[in-house]
């Protein structure tokens, strides 16, 4: 299940894909990161990694980084020093209401995840590591998809990846996301600014 990947199309920016951080997900995450080619990376380089099974702690919790996976995550992000980060997860269907909550941001600590189609929710990475870990103009998303996706969320989580992998900065990348959906990065913008306040732009 463990898994590693480099594309190399030139020196940046520098992409770090991660799969499968807790839990059993990795099962679930390699199934997308697999589906990413040389040919949808733009310029720059794509490092994907997605992990083996670990304990499960959420990455909300500070614990989360003094485990075994946790280091080896911030290994990985201070070696490759990456502009884009994001973080595959996948979810049990039952949660998704407590995920995608209003209240989630006074309940978990976080502004809510936002689905964007067929389950496929999108949002920002623990504020453990965005804040500290990171640049302002760095991009830092967490996408989410259902741990038994069939094909269609599979694919809308597929096609999120290539959106990503393929744009060279923050704005290509947000006007590829703004013509596809065009309310759900509104309303992540909208959360962004309230939760960090002028620290992270989408």
């Amino acid at each position: 299940m463990s898994y590693f990947k480099i594309i190399n199309q030139g020196e940046e920016p520098n992409r770090l894909f991660i799969g499968g951080v807790h839990g059993k997900e990795g099962k679930s995450t390699i199934r997308a990161l697999k589906n990413i080619s040389d040919d949808d990376v733009g310029k720059g380089r794509l490092i994907i990694y997605n992990c083996d099974d670990t304990p499960y702690i959420s990455t909300l919790k500070h614990e989360y980084y003094q485990s075994r996976i946790g280091k080896e995550i911030l290994y990985l992000i201070d070696y490759y020093q990456p502009q884009v980060y994001i973080e595959l997860h996948c979810y049990n269907k039952e949660n998704y209401s407590r995920l995608t909550s209003p209240n989630r941001q006074k309940e978990q600590g976080v502004p809510p995840l936002i689905e964007l189609e067929a389950g496929v929710l999108i949002g920002s990475v623990s504020p453990y590591i965005r804040t500290s870990l990171f640049k302002r103009d760095d991009i830092c998303m967490t996408l989410e998809m259902p741990c038994d996706a069939g094909k269609k969320s599979l694919k809308a989580y597929v096609n999120v990846l290539k959106i990503i992998s393929g744009s060279n900065n923050r704005e290509e990348l947000e006007d590829k996301m703004i013509r596809t959906y065009p309310p759900q990065v509104e309303t992540a913008k909208r959360y962004a600014k309230e939760f960090f306040g002028d620290y992270p732009p989408f």
